[in-house]
């Protein structure tokens, strides 16, 4: 059977991947619901041209499932978490606590059992920082109300994937009050270990490959499959390894070219393939029938999380005196329930604790959160007032203007750029074929003119970024000027390199 081939597997995969997911967004639908349509459609209820149980589907499945949850830690901001992580603990446990008694609630009263329904009700305590893109682009990201929603994901996908690993351990029959504590005990040893030893381990590795990003990238992999092999080891999920390694790995990657790398070999085949089985998984005749007779169960779920959720944001508003549209964008931003939901409720499925009804009814709150939230997301954010930038305070100065005496050999230089009859200013801020496409251009003009190029390299700078941080940037920015340069010598055109510590990009630029 074709379905049994692995390299028609893989074929048919890529071609799904490259052609569906910017299909639907054409139709204003997030790309993943293409690969959950396509999954259905190849499926056993469709086409039967793809298996899930085979191994081939199963690996890549495991794969997608484990780097779905390592990009999911990877993402969040660190450093904006600590700026208000008292608030965004806060709004943490709000967002968290609500949704769980909600869905227990919901659960219990449709017939499970207190394990199946706990795990239900954790299902919608977290939450996928799907706009988090929306909020980028429109520049409200250091608005407080939104730098607490994205903090507040590390405690909501933790917690969440904590009582995952409870709920499992008690239907293997493993739960008592000291198994419990032991269980827990093992936790907190080896989170330690992958939040604290890996990202040590992480930095020395680093910090001796300089120049070699291959070695690096292959480095985070390693780390990433170490950890999620170790979790199983103490009888948890290999998502919690994976998401504890996004998180030990976040501070050692940075914004780095390594990190683009990373996001991109999982944004383009592994993930993708993940959400594909969870389409294979479907069974369309329980799904169809899940929603005809199942309807109050599906939308008994689908109100409990959007009012809790609400009901969260609404909090924060009170206790931290947000306005209207900042308590809207939070409700929105912790709406979406994919990533942690999605792996947590398939293994729930797999190892029987949830039944076949709860499962689908997820399906569909995952296409109904995903759809609305961004969508909300985009319509109360761009409400917000953008923080205005002060350009006379020390916030938009490089850092030696307002601490140091500016030397004399730059001032000469600059002296010497101000009077140049024609200069190119390239910001070298960009991934490397962005940059070089830049660098190209500029030369081009450069020449054209008889003119001078500038590769100015803007390195991110924070009020409380500590010295191991600052090196850390400043030794990127240098890469990425030492690459720029490489590129410049090849043509015949004058140039001089600079670089800058900012708080404000666009502002020092």
């Amino acid at each position: 059977m074709l379905s049994q081939n692995p390299i028609v597997t893989f074929t048919i995969l890529l071609l799904v991947i490259l052609t569906l997911p910017p299909l639907f967004e054409r139709l204003r639908l997030p790309g993943l619901v293409g690969l959950l349509v396509a999954g259905i459609i190849l499926g056993g209820d469709g086409l039967k041209l793809l298996d899930p149980e085979t191994e081939t589907m199963k690996l890549l499945s495991d794969i997608g499932k484990v780097y779905l949850m390592f990009v999911a830690g990877l993402e969040i901001d660190l450093i904006e978490f600590k700026k208000h992580q008292d608030r965004s603990l806060g709004f943490g446990i709000a967002t968290f606590l609500f949704p769980l008694l909600t869905g227990t609630l919901v659960a219990k009263i449709f017939g499970l059992g207190w394990n199946g329904a706990i795990l239900t009700g954790s299902l919608l305590a977290s939450h996928t920082l799907l706009g988090y893109p929306i909020v980028q682009q429109l520049g409200v990201v250091g608005n407080q109300a939104i730098t607490v929603t994205i903090g507040a994901t590390i405690f909501t996908d933790i917690a969440a994937l904590l009582v995952l690993a409870i709920c499992v351990s008690i239907n293997a029959g493993n739960f008592s009050v000291i198994s419990l504590v032991i269980q827990l005990g093992g936790l907190a040893i080896y989170s330690t270990i992958i939040l604290w030893g890996f990202q040590w381990v992480g930095k020395q590795f680093f910090r001796r490959t300089t120049n070699q990003e291959s070695n690096q990238f292959l480095f985070v992999l390693l780390v990433v499959f170490i950890a999620a092999l170790g979790a199983t080891l103490i009888n948890v999920d290999q998502i919690v390894g994976a998401f504890l390694a996004g998180l030990a790995i976040n501070d050692v990657v940075g914004k780095s070219p390594v990190k683009e790398k990373i996001e991109f070999v999982g944004s383009v085949l592994f993930i993708p393939c993940f959400f594909v089985d969870m389409g294979l998984l479907l069974d369309m005749s329980a799904f169809v029938n899940t929603f005809l007779t199942s309807f109050e169960l599906t939308l008994s779920i689908i109100f409990g999380l959007l009012g809790s959720k609400f009901l969260a944001a609404f909090l924060a508003k009170k206790i931290y005196k947000y306005n209207w549209y900042e308590t809207m964008s939070m409700w929105s931003l912790s709406m979406p329930q994919v990533a942690a939901t999605l792996a947590a409720a398939l293994v729930g499925l797999q190892e029987e604790i949830l039944p076949e009804e709860i499962f689908n009814s997820v399906i569909f709150l995952m296409l109904v959160t995903s759809i609305l939230g961004p969508i909300l997301t985009a319509r109360f954010a761009s409400k917000i007032s953008m923080p205005e930038v002060d350009f006379t305070s020390d916030n938009s100065l490089i850092w030696w203007e307002s601490h140091q005496q500016v030397p004399d050999s730059f001032t000469e230089r600059v002296d010497g750029i101000v009077n140049h009859k024609f200069v190119v200013l390239v910001p070298v801020y960009f991934s490397p074929e962005q940059t070089k496409y830049l660098i190209e251009m500029a030369v081009m003009l450069a020449k054209h003119e008889g003119g001078l190029m500038i590769p100015l390299s803007i390195v991110k700078g924070y009020l409380n970024m500590d010295s191991p941080e600052l090196n850390l940037a400043l030794q990127q920015s240098s890469k990425r000027l030492d690459s720029v340069l490489e590129i410049s010598r090849s043509f015949e055109v004058s140039f001089i390199s600079l670089a800058a510590l900012v708080v404000k990009v666009t502002a020092k630029i």
